[in-house]
């Protein structure tokens, strides 16, 4: 989501951790289904062209978050994905149905960060509100807010300063506000960053994004 409304995506590594009530209730395999939505987002996101196509597989994804959001109520997890596919649909859109999609993106990301503010690992949660009211056109178009991103990015940091993504969109953040050094910094940490197993499409389709910001980060800087 850019200020039209460009994909937000976070691409996220798993593992966050559910009390034994919450396991209980949870359909079986509920971790392999969270890297199966994760494999598919990377999917839609980085090798679906077509925006049309990439709208309608989106769509497809929330579905599926949601209903396992609905089997697991007690997991932030599905809010997550199901927020970040809301995202990627609207950047897919455009438009004015791409408000409603972020607007609802942000309800689930509100919701899983009060039911677990770490889920996913990663700082998932932070990052993508952080890009959320980074990129979304602030009032009376819609709610985004350079002060809300910034604090969101840095806890996102916090939790995982090596990470590529709480790295990139950060650097996004900073070109926006013109601190291109600042930028640069934050790229070069995310094109540093280590390899995620199993994570190899978003890797690779984020790595790409960060070498074309850092290069358009050095051109503003010089």
């Amino acid at each position: 989501m850019s200020v039209s409304i460009h994909v937000l995506c976070a691409a996220l590594a798993l593992g966050a951790v559910a009390s034994g009530a919450a396991r209980a209730a949870e359909p079986g395999g509920f971790d392999q289904r969270i890297d199966a939505l994760a494999r598919s987002w990377a999917h839609i996101n980085f090798e679906v062209h077509d925006k049309a196509a990439q709208a309608t597989q989106a769509e497809s994804l929330v579905r599926e978050c949601d209903a396992l959001a609905v089997q697991a109520p007690a997991r932030a997890e599905p809010l997550v994905w199901e927020a970040i596919a809301e995202a990627t649909e609207a950047g897919a859109k455009g438009g004015l149905g791409a408000l409603g999609l972020v607007k609802s993106a942000r309800a689930h990301l509100e919701q899983a960060e009060r039911l677990n503010p770490a889920a996913l690992g990663d700082g998932s949660v932070y990052t993508s509100l952080g890009s959320l009211y980074a990129q979304v056109p602030g009032f009376p178009i819609g709610f985004g807010d350079a002060g809300k991103a910034r604090r969101y990015f840095q806890k996102a940091l916090a939790a995982n300063p090596d990470g590529l993504d709480a790295n990139y969109f950060y650097a996004d953040f900073l070109m926006r506000e013109h601190d291109y050094a600042g930028a640069i910094r934050a790229l070069d940490r995310a094109l540093a960053a280590p390899a995620r197993p199993g994570r190899e499409v978003a890797d690779r389709g984020r790595r790409a994004e960060a070498a074309i910001l850092l290069a358009r980060a050095r051109q503003a800087a010089s």
